[in-house]
């Protein structure tokens, strides 16, 4: 892999679901992800075997992890094993929210790629 330098202001958003779009930067192991949510937005329960790391970077997002709601704001972070059933729904002012994937999902790299 070459070292790669983006702009996340430039680069393209793709859907994620009603309400939520992200943008992404892949490396050969992980990958970053700016998800942006809308007032409400709900990322429906679902579950992947990617580790994935979040930091919440404005706004605030209520995370359900295995039934248990956890209220997350500004600067709070997160870490999920691979395999553990989650729902994230944005707070009153949507949420940017910053998620690291280890590995890379490819299926964010078919919809970044259109």
């Amino acid at each position: 892999m070459e070292p790669q330098f983006v702009s996340f202001a430039h680069l393209d958003s793709f859907p994620l679901t009603d309400g939520a779009s992200a943008k992404a930067l892949f490396g050969e192991g992980a990958m970053l992800n700016l998800v942006e949510l809308e007032p409400g937005a709900v990322v429906a329960r679902h579950s992947h075997p990617h580790e994935q790391l979040g930091l919440i970077l404005r706004g605030s997002m209520n995370l359900e992890v295995d039934g248990a709601d956890h209220m997350l704001e500004e600067m709070d972070a997160y870490a999920l094993p691979g395999d553990v059933e989650h729902q994230g729904t944005a707070g009153p002012q949507g949420a940017l929210v910053l998620d690291v994937f280890r590995p890379v999902r490819e299926d964010y790299r078919e919809a970044a790629a259109g």
